[in-house]
């Protein structure tokens, strides 16, 4: 007996694992991509990646399906550079309505980054002249909407270490550079490199606002009408001062605790081999040790990995999602053990934390929660494969004998049913050419828009227990150093199956461009110091069916009452069991009555037949 129970538990471990590997039925037989960028690229609905191949000199699109494999590279889709690419930015850069490509490629030699834009059209990539770049800068760029017209701009550094806002518009000429001053008495510090520049709404006028990590502090941007004005500086965790020797890696933007309010969340190494790690959570104007414990089963103790200069390891970086669908934002991170080399990728789960001061929630590292992935990776982050609201994850291992790097693909097998809201807001601009019309906002007619950085996304509901719960999110907002945001949000609701009582989308708008144009332009106070603020425009839509997907479209973007929007709804476990249980009710109660039927035509019968039989006395 224990011998069967041993090799059925085997066989269940064999199931698991094959249903958890399912690199084959995602990729096929292409392994040597590296994810880049995620973004709507043929406007399909379905989530596709922009990949680099071939030592990082191709950008390959690898188009997602619904049947397996489930990301196509197609070979229509690719452009190759002479220069090794470091970032991809998706985007309309033209407001033609079809979705562009930003390509960051990096010379060495000047140690310049230059930026050019494969002009997208209908299913179409047009591949650019490598000798005419489009920006010429130091590090890598934000991509944001400057002025609210919903065609993608540029925030960075440009040759000569400005701070400068480079505004495309319809022409596809070379951008406007437009500078950012100085506040009064306050010199700007220079953008620290790599940085973690934001694109997101932290003070709830559904403005995006901007956030600039220098080598000092943070420096918070307001938006207001036509730019941002300076609000105030973060400074540093206590401890990080001029002459810190330790390790400050991307910052990542969650709502951590579902406060409703968005929080920083650092990755930081107090020396400069990372033995001694942590993550520091920005919350209610402080600075909180979350206090992870690195230390795995068998006592080994685990760090950061130490920016080496490699792909996806040149600064410390964690990818945020809701991985177990309980409504609470999740880790992924790679991290290294401080007495080896083999480096790999981890969860950390979000979980309660009863004894800490000052905050409720805490990251723990789930050891083996990506398994049977056991071999060197260099990063890990959240992908949806099946587009059913459950995060999966996509990983890229190392082959450090061979200097090469391969792709790898976990389904997220939850082992109870959760349920979720999935909301992707685009930029809602339209294209003469191909109108929009009832019916159209589909596969055929492919003109609601793309990819938009820095729309707030707000959900309030009630649990099980009757208790409230809010959460917020930003859509896409960081562009650089391989952040590799979705463009979508996805909210774990747990396993309540209530709906969603409200569902708030903000997003930012351009109001009087010309006018204010022509006075900012030689105007620093009203271009960055006005004091009169324009709030964003905003939407909320309530009684939001749980499992369901939602894509807004912003149009026009001046009255939310007509704004559009799509829901998908993906029935969950429970309704299907439920289907099933009622079905199988149903068939029961049917054979029964069969039965009796049956049984009630039988005695029938027999009663005819001995009627039949009976000999007639009364005759005699």
């Amino acid at each position: 007996m224990r011998v069967q129970l041993l090799v059925a538990q085997v066989m269940a471990a064999m199931m698991m694992v094959k249903c958890s590997d399912i690199t084959p039925a995602v990729f096929g037989s292409v392994l040597d991509g590296m994810p880049a960028a995620f973004g709507d690229f043929n406007s399909d609905e379905l989530t596709d990646v922009f990949m680099l191949r071939k030592n990082c000199t191709t950008v390959q699109i690898f188009l997602a399906a619904e049947q397996e494999p489930l990301l196509r590279p197609s070979s229509e889709l690719s452009c190759t550079f002479r220069r090794s690419v470091v970032g991809v930015v998706p985007g309309d850069f033209d407001g033609d309505v079809f979705m562009d490509v930003l390509v960051i490629t990096y010379d060495r030699e000047k140690n310049l980054s230059h930026g050019y834009i494969l002009w997208g059209g209908n299913g179409r990539l047009n591949c650019t002249n490598e000798d005419h770049p489009v920006i010429s800068m130091r590090g890598q760029p934000l991509a944001l909407d400057y002025n609210g017209d919903m065609i993608i701009d540029l925030f960075g550094l440009d040759e000569q270490k400005n701070r400068v806002f480079w505004i495309f518009d319809e022409s596809r000429n070379p951008p406007r550079k437009i500078p950012m001053h100085s506040p009064v008495n306050l010199p700007l510090a220079f953008i620290r490199e790599p940085h973690s520049n934001a694109y997101l709404d932290l003070n709830s006028d559904f403005l995006a606002d901007l956030v600039v990590t220098t080598d000092k502090h943070f420096e918070i941007w307001l938006g207001v009408e036509q730019g941002f004005r300076y609000d105030r500086l973060i400074k540093f965790p206590g401890g990080v001062s001029k002459n810190f020797k330790g390790v400050l890696g991307q910052t990542l933007y969650l709502d951590v605790e579902l406060t409703g309010k968005m929080d920083l969340l650092l990755p930081l190494c107090f020396d400069e081999a990372c033995a001694n790690s942590t993550i520091m959570m920005y919350s209610a104007d402080k600075w909180h040790d979350l206090g992870v414990n690195l230390r795995d089963n068998d006592n080994m103790l685990w760090g950061f990995v130490k920016p080496n200069g490699h792909r996806y390891t040149d600064t410390i970086t964690l990818h945020g999602g809701d991985f177990n669908m309980d409504g609470y934002p999740d880790l992924l991170a790679t991290l290294k053990p401080t007495t080896g080399k083999q480096q790999r990728s981890y969860l950390l789960e979000n979980v309660a934390c009863d004894t800490c001061e000052n905050f409720t929630r805490k990251f723990q590292v789930k050891w083996q929660a990506l398994s049977p992935f056991r071999n060197e990776t260099a990063m890990a982050v959240f992908y949806d494969f099946y587009q059913d609201g459950i995060l999966d994850v996509i990983l890229v291992e190392v082959e450090t004998s061979r200097n090469s790097y391969r792709t790898a693909a976990f389904k997220n097998s939850l082992d109870y049913d959760a349920n979720f809201v999935k909301v992707m807001v685009l930029t809602g601009r339209n294209n003469s050419m191909y109108p929009i019309s009832p019916g159209s906002l589909g596969k055929k007619k492919r003109t609601y828009g793309t990819n938009l950085p820095g729309p707030s996304i707000a959900y309030r509901t009630t649990t099980q227990d009757g208790s409230p719960r809010n959460a917020i999110a930003a859509q896409l907002p960081q562009s650089a150093h391989f952040s590799l945001n979705l463009p979508y949000t996805t909210f774990g609701l747990g396993r309540t199956p209530n709906f969603v009582d409200a569902l708030t989308i903000g997003v930012s708008y351009l109001s009087h461009f010309a006018f204010s144009l022509r006075i900012c332009r030689h105007s620093f106070v009203c271009l960055f110091v006005c004091p009169r603020q324009v709030g964003g425009k905003y939407r909320e839509w309530p009684q939001i069916i749980p499992n369901s997907q939602m894509v807004v479209i912003p149009n026009p973007i001046m009255e939310p009452s007509r704004w559009k929007a799509q829901l998908f709804v993906t029935p969950s476990k429970l309704i299907l069991l439920s289907a099933a249980a009622l079905t199988a009710t149903c068939g029961l109660i049917s054979l029964i009555i069969v039965a009796l039927y049956w049984k009630e035509r039988r005695e029938d019968k027999l009663e005819k037949l001995q009627e039949a039989h009976r000999f007639p006395f009364d005759a005699m």
